[in-house]
């Protein structure tokens, strides 16, 4: 029962969890995680759409749309619940609202906007955007780590050491503490 007691929880943040019961040896148990993600899954697709509508009636200045789409995609996308095409289109649509926020109102983005556009654009391993939306990052927020790590993870996995090196050097040269993570992401290249 307790896989059923997650599943019946938080059951946004709990969609692995979910696909992991998908794979339980008890019948009943993956029949429930199956019919719940597809719920959720539906609901997800069903919300998207209907705020997307309202994106496109937005006027010009309106962006409390897409202010409200960006955390709630990156829940569901961070996940990885998807198939590939879907979560590729899923991606897609996703950096489309980040590109009109950003276009309409970028003071409203935050740095952790940016690091989720960028490390969604890394699960699909779509590199040139992903570099563009770093250099935003990087423009806006020179401060912030997450500027200098979404270009580590992008020139890691893109396996551009050049870049690799020359990003780090900057990012000893700024005044910003490096975290655990990023010092592991380091010492994997390094």
């Amino acid at each position: 029962g307790l896989m059923l007691n997650v599943i019946r929880g938080d059951v946004h943040n709990s969609l692995a969890a979910i696909s992991l019961a998908l794979n339980s040896q008890d019948s009943e148990t993956s029949h429930y995680a199956a019919s719940v993600l597809q719920d959720e899954l539906n609901d997800f697709r069903g919300n998207v759409q209907k705020i997307w509508r309202e994106i496109e009636n937005e006027e010009e200045d309106e962006t409390d749309c897409e202010y409200y789409l960006i955390p709630y995609m990156n829940g569901m996308l961070e996940q990885k619940v998807f198939t590939d095409l879907e979560q590729q289109n899923m991606v897609r649509k996703f950096v489309e609202t980040g590109e009109i926020l950003f276009r309409k109102a970028p003071h409203r983005f935050t740095s952790q906007y940016y690091e989720w556009i960028c490390l969604r654009l890394l699960d699909i391993r779509d590199f040139e955007t992903m570099e563009t939306w770093c250099l935003r990052a990087a423009q806006q927020f020179p401060e912030e780590l997450s500027s200098y790590t979404c270009k580590l993870k992008l020139y890691f996995t893109a396996e551009n050491k050049e870049k690799f090196f020359e990003t780090l050097e900057a990012l000893k040269q700024s005044s910003i503490v490096i975290d655990k993570e990023t010092l592991a992401l380091i010492r994997t290249f390094g």
